[in-house]
């Protein structure tokens, strides 16, 4: 099938989105009337801009308030179409999109808006266009595809068919399967959005909040499913409108998109795509940080149990290891931005140069890396926020070679009573307009799981949260963004799993690791609140240790001073199937974290 993208996902210049889907790889486009008003270019030119590009313009939308209206209003409105019919023909496009009525004059009367639109498509087809008649989900009487085919049918006019828009159907609770009673020759045009499930008017549901396939909660793999077994052979074509993406990167965006409807693809059977393979957990964490303000991330890795185990042969990167847990230091200014900052990150692949080939063909941006002689090579890829993604495959002699990378410099280390037992997860902060594009690059790039996203009133304002897992959880990543656009949220941590948190926290602080200080409130909440014991309410209280639990299990976990303007380590024990992230504990957290910058900004 051939992808297009509605140029309303976009943002810029008309120029800028057919340079962006072109690039992109999509196949045409559908063009929205304001974008050509706004535009310096006319129709001809715009036609051969596109044509440059590998483009075409397959569908014009949208035509407005046309069916079931008095005489005069349909004669004006077959006036307006006469004009747009031309414009349609100077840009090459032979679709139209005619959405069902929302105008206070249209009568609810079936029989008369079938024959309004076959003569609108008697016009059309003397200019070789075609009428698609989409059903708004607002509607003044036409809101459902059911009747929109209905209406469709009993024109019976070879150039007028409808148009199904994935939004407009699901968001209404309507059953799809009965599109599967429409001829598919009879479906002019598919469109697709994904949506998140909100209680709210449906018009500002539709405007503001829709997303790519993948983003939101909409079942669209069945959706498209039922479109394909009636036969149809047009495009699948992306129409987002979404308040957030329309300000974002037009390159960026339309990446995003095609990623996501490739897929969307995969998961309806129409693309074969390279399997996700199984992630085994981290193979390490790398932290960034000029060598001029390392000295305090290094203090806290030996205060915690680790000791430095190599050194890279040619770079300025140190292996700090505790047992198997690898967190690498790489001295590395950032250009002018001393850190600490989690880099990159290694995941355990089972099959690295497949899961390498996965990600090529979802279009994720492959690392150029400097290699000296004999040193191993490694895919990497970069994630939205600029993050660097390994895959590794450590207890493999080949692909496991780049710990030889490394000059050992000495034991793995790991001293301390009830041992760090590996990475849990590791928890980034998101740029304001990269929350949605990153959920779906280690969804689709890496095969992870999706988890329910949370909002949190916190010290910098609400924070929306999401996790994506592996399935058996052993590669976990923990997203956060500011609800309202703003560069002073960006924290990031690193998790390490612990199977007695208390001991660990206990032992940890002997050896002088400052652990987050968190308000005796807190736990004088945890007292009313819970049945923990007090002997353990007061070891908590001492040991600085947060509390979290769901009908599943319990979660005890424990961070470390800020080290730098944004990294903090956490530890933490899960017990029972507990599979959160102390979501509810996070506005506490936050805020004691930035009590503590204050006070040290202070001294």
């Amino acid at each position: 099938m051939r992808r297009s993208i509605a140029t309303v996902c976009l943002s810029g210049t008309l120029e800028d989105k057919l340079e962006a889907a072109a690039q992109a790889g999509f196949d045409e486009v559908e063009l929205f009337e304001p974008d050509l008003i706004a535009s310096a270019l006319c129709p001809e030119e715009v036609r051969e801009h596109a044509a440059e590009l590998g483009l075409t313009i397959g569908l014009y939308q949208p035509f407005r308030d046309f069916e079931a209206v008095p005489e005069a209003q349909l004669r004006d409105n077959l006036r307006r179409a006469e004009h747009k019919f031309a414009v349609m023909q100077r840009l090459g496009a032979d679709r139209m999109l005619v959405c069902s009525s929302v105008s206070g004059d249209a009568v609810d009367e079936d029989g008369l808006a079938a024959a309004q639109l076959r003569t609108l498509a008697e016009d059309a087809a003397d200019h070789g266009i075609r009428i698609a008649y989409e059903a708004l989900a607002w509607g003044r009487h036409i809101r459902d595809y059911e009747r929109a085919w209905r209406i469709v049918e009993a024109a019976d006019h070879p150039a007028l068919g409808i148009c199904l828009d994935s939004f407009h159907i699901l968001s209404r609770g309507t059953d799809p399967a009965g599109i599967r009673q429409v001829p598919g020759e009879k479906i002019f045009h598919v469109q697709l959005a994904d949506a998140p499930h909100l209680v709210m008017d449906v018009l500002q549901w539709s405007r503001h909040y829709r997303c790519f396939p993948g983003q939101g909660g909409f079942d669209l793999p069945t959706f498209v499913q039922h479109v394909c077994a009636t036969g149809y052979a047009g495009p699948l074509s992306l129409e987002v409108f979404n308040d957030v993406f329309r300000q974002a990167d037009p390159r960026r965006m339309a990446v995003d998109a095609m990623r996501s409807l490739l897929l969307l693809e995969e998961a309806s059977g129409i693309t074969a795509l390279p399997t996700a393979q199984p992630l085994r957990g981290y193979a390490f964490v790398e932290l960034a940080v000029a060598a001029e303000a390392a000295a305090p991330v290094e203090r806290l890795l030996v205060s915690m149990g680790f000791r430095h185990a190599g050194q890279h042969r040619s770079k300025p990167v140190q292996l700090w290891r505790h047992g198997d847990t690898r967190i690498l230091v790489n001295h590395d200014d950032n250009g002018g931005k001393p850190g600490p900052r989690v880099a990159a990150i290694g995941v355990e692949s089972a099959a690295p140069i497949r899961s390498a080939e996965r990600a090529q063909r979802l279009l994720a941006p492959p690392l150029a890396r400097d290699r000296g002689p004999g040193e191993a090579e490694l895919s990497a890829i970069a994630a939205p926020d600029g993050t660097a993604v390994f895959f590794c495959r450590t207890d493999d002699s080949d692909a496991g070679a780049w710990l030889g990378d490394f000059l050992t410099a000495g034991p793995p280390g790991g001293g301390v009573s009830a041992d760090v037992t590996g990475i849990d997860h590791v928890a980034l902060s998101q740029p304001f307009d990269f929350f949605d594009e990153a959920a779906l690059f280690y969804r689709s790039v890496l095969g992870l799981e999706l988890q329910t996203a949370d909002e949190l009133a916190t010290p910098d304002g609400l924070v929306r949260s999401r996790a994506a897992r592996a399935a058996d959880g052993d590669v976990r990543f923990a997203l956060s963004v500011p609800l309202v656009g703003t560069d002073g949220f960006d924290l990031q941590h690193v998790a390490l799993a612990s199977d007695d948190v208390l001991a660990t926290a206990q032992a940890m602080r002997a050896r002088g690791v400052p652990l987050l200080k968190i308000p005796d409130n807190y736990y004088d909440d945890l007292r009313a609140r819970t049945h923990l014991g007090p002997e353990t309410l007061e070891r908590m209280r001492d040991l600085r240790v947060l509390y979290d639990a769901t009908d599943d299990g319990e979660l005890f976990h424990v961070y470390t001073e800020m080290v730098g303007p944004g990294l903090c380590l956490e530890l933490l024990e899960r017990r029972g199937g507990y599979d959160g992230y102390g979501a509810a504990n996070s506005p506490v957290r936050i805020a004691a974290q930035r009590a503590a910058g204050r006070a040290a900004a202070r001294a």
